[in-house]
């Protein structure tokens, strides 16, 4: 039986259900027999109370069968053994008739049926707190890190027909049936059909990681550390970066269109991100790249909204605005958006264990409002100059409006016939249309005294890569530009210019403009070879979607 089965499985024994079983900590597994805070007032241990009630014998017969796991693995531990322990729980135990006790037993003879059983079923019933309940509500934490709200005789919704009955190592509470099991946004988009393509996208970075300082060391062997207790911890690495839709302990929403609105904008991103083919692992980054577009702005974590029916920020707000350039729009902003034309309007929400998720019919977005971005190479910026000839620069600060950054680039020639020459490498590029812009300010930006008031003549060249990784130049039409020497003046070096690859988040130098003085020695007098230089500036354009 497959996995998927196995959940469906589940779902129709009245048990909802969820990821792989979580790691029992490491601390909580060799905590073994002894707790000082374990629940007075009864000489039996919680299994011996559970044993003794005829009503709980179905509950009983899935904690004998049910192991636990550690690591992934199957242990030979039953739930029976750990509450015979000296461990401390509670227990809410549901009465015979509620469960299918048959279709349990039959999945936990197989690991993965055993798993969805201890996380979705078993783990869903049982708290390391010791929580009586009372009047006043209280959150119980469960094995399996959901929240339970308990107060006035009932926990999660359902009425006790017994409660704080307490044994030598806890508290047991019966129940009028199961506990419902609520799946995370994380399960949601994992397990429920409609979202199964996002699902096999995200767990695709779901990985083990090895905590060394969690673990308990036993020394050194032969230089190598040796652990008698390690550490393993689940992780998601794409949940790393656009939310921790399965933390149990945050409030998120989410939106996530059905399947056919899914593939749909992901064979539109995925045009986006066609790296070249010297590109190690060009497939992989392709997809990586591609879920993260569609993804990084469909998260929201509650805590930093001030008013969800004006404005929602996602997930990548924050870090937008600690890197955002001065005067430019801060991304990751979505206003009203319940209302035409906002992402979540007309949106079924689907209430889960910590957020919602919305359905839409297709993906919200456009690819300008989330990663089809503006580009901006700042000519001050040297690291971004790769080469240069028979030219000096200075970068200069101004106090204007119009300057992005509040800076730009002095370029003067060598001598005063020197037609020099300028390389900017442009990072984070897209296999995109884009319009390639200088933008090029006068001598008298900011006030200032202009040494003459002619313009620059200049010739551009687009260096790039084919998709078989082959550099290739553009000479921008053997264009002369001519500055404009009173104004600020955007440069368009080459309108709807496609580049073919896509070199986002890369370090090697793949795409650069090449600025290029181009004024004789017979026209010295009518032009001037200094340029004050604001930026190299990539436009989007939208791309026309061949039939």
């Amino acid at each position: 039986m497959n996995i998927r089965n196995i959940k469906q499985y589940i779902i129709a024994g009245s048990i909802c259900c969820g990821t792989a079983a979580a790691l029992t900590a490491c601390a909580d597994w060799n905590d073994h027999y002894d707790d000082a805070n374990a629940a007075e007032g009864s000489t039996l241990t919680l299994w011996q109370q559970l044993k003794a009630e005829p009503q709980l014998s179905d509950f009983c017969q899935v904690l004998e069968q049910t192991k636990l796991f550690r690591m992934h693995r199957k242990t030979v531990v039953s739930y029976a053994d750990l509450l015979s322990s000296g461990q401390s729980f509670t227990v809410v135990a549901p009465v015979n008739g509620t469960f299918n006790k048959d279709s349990l037993l039959q999945l936990v003879q197989t690991a993965q049926g055993d798993s969805m059983v201890e996380k979705a079923f078993v783990q869903n019933h049982l708290s390391r707190s010791l929580s009586s309940v009372t009047a006043e509500p209280q959150q119980i934490r469960l094995l399996n890190t959901k929240y339970m709200t308990s107060a006035d005789g009932q926990i999660g919704g359902v009425g006790l027909s017994s409660l704080n009955r307490h044994a030598k190592n806890g508290i047991m509470h019966v129940a009028q049936r199961p506990l419902p099991y609520m799946r995370s946004l994380y399960e949601s988009l994992s397990d429920l059909s409609q979202f199964s393509a996002i699902g096999r996208q995200l767990r695709q970075y779901e990985e083990d990681y090895f905590d060394a300082d969690a673990s308990v060391s036993s020394g050194i062997i032969e230089g190598v550390p040796v652990y008698v207790d390690s550490v393993v911890i689940e992780r998601n690495r794409m949940l790393e970066r656009i939310g921790y839709l399965d933390a149990e302990d945050s409030l998120y929403w989410a939106v996530a269109p059905s399947a056919d609105g899914w593939q749909q904008a992901w064979d539109e991103a995925s045009r986006y991100f066609v790296y070249d083919e010297q590109m190690l692992k060009r497939d992989s980054l392709q997809q990586y790249w591609t879920t993260r577009a569609l993804l990084d702005d469909a998260v929201f974590n509650m805590t930093d909204q001030l008013s969800t029916n004006d404005s929602l920020v996602s997930v990548q707000y924050l870090q937008s605005r600690l890197t955002a350039k001065v005067g430019k729009p801060v991304n990751h902003v979505f206003r009203r958006p319940f209302e035409p034309g906002g992402i979540l309007y007309g949106a079924q929400p689907i209430a889960c264990s910590n957020g919602v998720l919305y359905q839409t019919q297709t993906w919200p977005f456009t690819p300008e409002q989330t990663y089809f971005k503006e580009l901006w190479s700042e000519a001050e910026d040297r690291s971004l100059i790769t080469a240069e000839k028979d030219c000096s620069y200075n970068a200069r600060l101004v106090a204007a409006d119009s300057v992005s950054e509040g800076s730009y680039l002095q370029i003067l020639p060598r001598t005063t016939t020197s037609n020099w020459e300028l390389t900017f490498r442009v990072n984070n590029t897209l296999s995109a249309d884009y319009d390639i812009c200088a933008i090029i300010l006068p001598q008298t930006v900011g006030g200032q005294v202009a040494n003459n008031s002619n313009p620059c003549k200049f010739r551009a060249y687009i260096d790039y890569v084919d998709e078989s990784g082959k550099s290739k130049t553009f000479d921008c039409g053997k264009t002369q530009f001519t500055t404009h020497p009173e104004r600020v003046d955007t440069v368009v070096l080459a309108e709807a210019f496609h580049l073919p690859t896509c070199n986002y988040d890369q370090n090697d130098i793949k795409v650069t403009v090449r600025l290029q003085c181009n004024i004789l020695a017979r026209e010295t007098s009518r032009y001037s070879r200094e340029m004050y230089l604001d930026c190299i500036y990539l436009r989007p354009r939208k791309m026309k979607v061949e039939n």
